[in-house]
């Protein structure tokens, strides 16, 4: 795998480019993707109640963190499970359902 180092104007590339999509890795690296082809899905029922219950993770989530009085607690959660704390909410939401 090559290894690309960016000058300090690409620093932080991210989002898409045409057909490709720039992002960041866990550990602060740098991945590019070829953007998936999703036109012609079709999505099951179950398919589309697990993204709607994800969608409902992801909020509770966003608005969890803005609480100055739970946000200390999923930071915590993260450190103790190596995720971020949106990742650490998200997945407390899950296992609730």
């Amino acid at each position: 795998m090559p290894k690309v180092r960016l000058n300090p104007m690409f620093e932080e590339v991210f989002g898409k480019f045409g057909d490709v999509v720039f992002r960041r890795t866990r550990n602060g690296g740098l991945s590019m993707i070829r953007r998936a082809d999703m036109s012609k899905v079709q999505w099951t029922p179950a398919q589309k109640a697990s993204r709607q219950r994800f969608r409902e993770a992801t909020a509770y989530a966003r608005q969890a963190l803005a609480d100055p009085q739970l946000r200390p607690g999923y930071e915590e959660l993260a450190a103790k499970t190596g995720k971020r704390p949106i990742e650490a909410a998200i997945s407390e939401y899950l296992k609730k359902k």
